[in-house]
């Protein structure tokens, strides 16, 4: 019987041996394939990590950054025992996001989903083709329209709530006011709800779960023993997070049963119109939102179940929030660095308005062109999203470099837009470089705030209705000063690329 065993053991060890081996040079021929990719020296086990050794919060965006000076168009890191290639080539970015083949993001979005579960932002393959399909029509122009009260509406809190600063002379940092406005409208145009987020004295526990979510998010991201799913439920962090997405869905859920039962009573109101308030929840003005309108899509074939539109519902909350306020927030501070600038905008404003304080309508939006091109030229200098990434479908070559099926891919956003060839004097801060004559001989794939490809942003003309709303309604009623040269901001390195010191502005009423 110890013989049996003894050789049952022996080959149990061969066996493991065997695995081993085979796992060791299918490992080094995966490394060595990559590490022909420049980049960083790399380490067992750390790989690259090493550089982020006692770094701050401060420092993660130019620790990540660095090596993009150098290698202008790829280069690979390895984060831990993953390698990740990083592409800043308009042509390399082409190949990966112009096509359905790499739709899949990569694995740092996993951390997304306790929140977001298989919404649009997360979701790959035929689900992703599916819900894209459904959800495209809701961001129609005629339903833009609709939205564009909204803006103004709550662009107009967001002036009344800034009076306070106004004539004194005082600083005072606009991006935690541009963010509860934007979350103000998202609200109201995702689900259809008022949460009056912009009123200082209203604790709505909502608003602040959506905030610490976002956090919480980042903060695993960033802390490699926290990635096991079981460590994580045992931390602090983990029972946090619990508690904070236990009251956001809660929150997606019970509104997306009150839309159900008003679209079977149709009782949901048509755009515009006046009914009575319900409750708390809803304000007098029970336009169709995006939850209204993707529940009606789904009546006729019912391929969505209610999980699959809350988890869409709060995709459009997450993306449709900080991303905007981070853009408002950088377009309003090179806006006030640069006073000629303004002064084109308020002459574009004033020919449009003429000296008029009524809300802007959609024909309004669309003729602020100067207008569009300083967003435009500010989301080149600081995108709101500075890095995406995915994941390798099928063997890929880059030029000379071959990458395998299964590799992360993160495209630098931010450091293409500052190619040469494309845009002299890069970090001049330039609005007429989007003048069509100028824009025309580019490569279609250097300018990306907005992602491109059949994967590109489905709410990209939201966001810029939503920016022209807000900026021209602050620089119709005010004129900002800046209080901080461009060297004094930097960049949080978040999921959005939030100003680290925030944006400090002097603010004085303006004769319109």
């Amino acid at each position: 019987m110890n013989e049996i065993g003894s050789l049952l053991f022996g080959i149990l060890i061969i066996v493991i041996s065997t695995k081993l081996v085979q796992w060791y040079l299918k490992r080094k021929t995966y490394c060595d394939i990559l590490n022909r990719i420049p980049g960083p020296k790399q380490y067992p086990v750390i790989g690259t990590m090493y550089e982020f050794f006692g770094a701050s919060k401060y420092d993660f965006f130019y620790i990540n950054t660095k090596h993009s000076k150098v290698h202008r168009e790829i280069y690979r890191v390895w984060v831990g025992m993953e390698c990740t290639v990083r592409i800043i080539k308009p042509e390399y970015i082409e190949q990966l996001i112009d096509s359905t083949k790499h739709i899949q993001k990569s694995s740092i979005y996993r951390f997304l989903l306790p929140w977001l579960g298989r919404g649009l932002l997360t979701s790959f393959g035929e689900r992703w083709f599916q819900h894209r399909k459904i959800l495209t029509p809701t961001f129609h122009f005629s339903i833009l329209d609709t939205f564009c009260s909204v803006f103004s509406e709550n662009s107009s809190i967001l002036v009344d709530c800034l009076r306070k600063y106004s004539n004194t002379g005082q600083s005072f940092d606009v991006f935690p006011y541009v963010a509860r406005s934007t979350l103000d409208i998202i609200c109201e145009t995702a689900m259809g709800v008022k949460v009056n987020a912009q009123n200082e004295n209203v604790e709505n526990e909502y608003v602040k779960a959506v905030h610490e979510a976002s956090i919480l998010s980042l903060v695993r991201a960033v802390k490699p023993w926290l990635y096991p799913n079981l460590l994580f439920t045992l931390s602090s962090t983990g029972a946090k997070q619990k508690q904070v997405l236990s009251i956001l869905h809660s929150f997606t859920e019970g509104v997306i049963k009150e839309r159900k039962l008003a679209l079977k009573n149709n009782t949901t109101s048509a755009p515009g119109t006046d009914n009575e308030s319900d409750g708390n929840i809803y304000g007098r003005k029970r336009r169709l939102a995006f939850l209204d309108l993707l529940l009606q899509a789904n009546e006729k074939d019912n391929l969505l179940t209610d999980k699959d539109i809350r988890e869409e519902v709060d995709t459009f909350m997450f993306e449709g929030h900080d991303t905007t306020a981070s853009s408002i927030a950088w377009t309003l501070f090179f806006v006030a660095l640069y006073p000629d600038i303004q002064d084109k905008i308020v002459e574009e404003l004033k020919t449009i308005f003429q000296q008029s304080d009524r809300e802007a309508t959609m024909q309004d939006l669309n003729e602020m062109k100067y207008l569009e091109r300083v967003i435009k030229e500010s989301l080149r200098l600081n995108p709101s999203v500075n890095f995406f990434s995915r994941i390798i479908s099928e063997d890929i070559y880059f030029g000379e470099y071959f990458v395998p099926k299964g590799t992360n891919c993160t495209v630098d956003v931010y450091h293409l837009h500052r190619n040469e060839k494309y845009f002299p004097d890069p970090e001049k801060f330039d609005p007429d470089r989007f003048l069509i004559d100028n824009i025309s001989d580019k490569h279609p794939f250097s300018y990306i705030p907005f992602s491109a490809g059949p994967r590109n942003c489905i709410g990209q003309k939201f966001a810029m209705l939503e920016l022209k709303s807000e900026i021209s309604t602050i620089l119709r009623s005010y004129k900002i000063k800046p209080t901080q040269r461009r060297e004094d901001v930097h960049i949080c390195s978040e999921l959005v690329g939030r100003p680290y010191e925030g944006i400090h502005l002097i603010i004085e009423d303006r004769a319109f």
